[in-house]
């Protein structure tokens, strides 16, 4: 996460890593990814609030329920830094070492000769229940179902490690907390569900964060209807400094769920503010409560608060509209379920010289539409369309290949820049060089002729090649200083 604007004690704050409030993405054995929310007295997992457990008679402690997986106390995470392996035992947490990646040798042996059926693993599924139950490691129970399988000795290599993965993610209670990233929490959502992120893959969202030129304290407009990644996105990059006013179809500020899954300080958020698409009408008049009401007719404290409230956000709303009639905004960002056109018209004019256009769409016919609509719009350059295009691999020793299930497209990217169009300007003339004339015959053999009189002869004396060289030294310097003088006629 950037840190631009964070103090030193503010970022030594954030050393230790998950904070009580914080959301954290926890990966189980089998590769799929939660987020929990760890604090000090309550957990939500997937928006259930789990109740206390009353430890002692002054503290209480929350716990954290994973489903079908195992549950542990949620002040065991508090003060722990990210990327650490625990397991779960007696719902306390337990630190695990990280393996190392050792290379698998290969033998001769073959799986054509295996047989699966029903008596080549004779640990039944009550037995290997009855065994959970009454405390027995989950590497325990695997070691026993290796031992009493029938086959395993004729499994290749390759066939046992997958074999014990297999096994390790379906008895293990061992998970490892993720640092809440952009690229985490992109990856997080788009696998959980990309309709939300309107297909906005991580590597469309660094390519429109790099085609809008996103830097610490530019000053940018956003329309984000993808749950908040694009604005998350900006966010980092500009550190706590500058400005960024994203524009919505709500009156009440916009509920972006992956912008909270970033678990930014208020340095960082302070500098995002929201519109509505009516409020950022210039002729519009905004409808609130009144705030002008006397002090005479204020009778509680509570009356007071209320009204100084009213006054605080009356106050906000008219300083972000007079920010944003202000225009000169360094750039503009577009991921939204409305048309891409109709958002660059509305907002285009509080766009600065140069400044950026970037509009993603999961549809390639919208962005091709919009690319046709701004080449005959001269107040626009260079509109271009590009598709990004993601392959992802397995990196291992002897088994690095591409993966078999991979998504099909990222979206669509419309990129232009914003220039003023004045039809009164017209262009510097650019000026020619003068053509030479071809020489004819006689003057080739004239000229050919002068400098066969200027070159000394093999015979003659030194004294003649020295007079004659400094003759020809002169001519040349009288000859420089008349071009000088005929190309720069102030000169004379």
């Amino acid at each position: 996460m950037s840190t631009f604007k964070l103090s030193k004690s503010e970022q030594k704050s954030r050393d230790p890593g998950i904070q009580s409030g914080d959301l954290v993405l926890v990966r189980l054995p089998k590769g799929d990814v939660r987020s929990i929310k760890v604090e000090n007295n309550t957990c939500v997992i997937n928006r259930v609030i789990y109740r206390f457990n009353l430890l002692s008679s002054s503290q209480y402690y929350s716990t954290v329920l994973i489903p079908k997986f195992g549950s542990f106390l949620a002040n065991e995470l508090v003060g722990q830094p990210y990327g650490m392996t625990y397991e779960i035992e007696d719902k306390k947490l337990k630190y695990v070492a990280p393996r190392t990646l050792d290379e698998i040798e290969d033998t001769d042996a073959t799986n054509e000769l295996i047989n699966d059926g029903e008596f080549v693993q004779p640990l039944t599924v009550d037995e290997i229940q009855a065994l959970k139950r009454s405390g027995v490691h989950a590497s325990d129970i695997i070691k026993r179902q290796i031992e009493q399988h029938a086959n395993y000795s004729l499994k290749t290599e390759y066939s046992k490690d997958k074999y014990k993965k297999r096994k390790e993610a379906k008895y293990s209670k061992i998970f490892t907390t993720i640092e809440p990233t952009l690229f985490n929490v992109c990856e997080y959502w788009f696998t959980k569900d990309q309709t939300r992120l309107r297909d906005l893959r991580i590597d469309s969202l660094a390519q429109m964060l790099n085609l809008a030129n996103i830097r610490p304290g530019g000053r940018y407009l956003a329309v984000d209807d993808a749950s908040g990644i694009v604005v998350a996105g900006i966010l980092e990059r500009m550190g706590g400094e500058g400005k960024l006013i994203t524009i919505c179809h709500t009156d009440s500020p916009p509920a972006y769920p992956c912008l909270s899954q970033m678990n930014f300080p208020a340095s960082i958020a302070n500098v995002l503010i929201s519109l509505n698409w009516a409020t950022a009408e210039e002729d519009y008049i905004p409808i609130l409560p009144p705030s002008n009401i006397p002090s005479e007719q204020l009778k509680s404290d509570r009356q007071k608060h209320r009204l100084n409230k009213r006054k605080a956000v009356e106050d906000l709303l008219n300083n972000t509209r007079d920010e944003l009639f202000a225009g000169e905004f360094d750039g503009l960002i577009i991921a939204s379920e409305y048309d891409p056109y109709s958002i660059i018209e509305r907002l285009s004019p509080y766009l600065g010289g140069s400044a950026s256009i970037v509009a993603h769409s999961p549809f390639s016919q919208i962005i091709v539409e919009l690319q046709a609509k701004m080449r005959n719009m001269p107040q626009y350059l260079c509109p271009t369309v590009s598709e990004s295009w993601l392959r992802r691999y397995q990196v291992l020793p002897g088994r690095t290949h591409p993966m078999m299930a991979m998504s099909g497209s990222g979206g669509f990217i419309c990129h232009a820049t914003k220039i003023y169009d004045d039809p009164s300007a017209q262009g510097a003339p650019r000026p020619q060089r003068q053509k030479k004339k071809p020489k004819t015959d006689q003057e080739a053999d004239a000229a050919e002729s002068s400098t066969t009189k200027n070159e000394p002869s093999e015979n003659s004396t030194p004294e003649a090649q020295a007079s004659s060289s400094i003759v020809i030294e002169e001519y040349a310097l009288n000859a420089s200083d008349e071009d000088f003088v005929m190309s720069n006629p102030s000169a004379s």
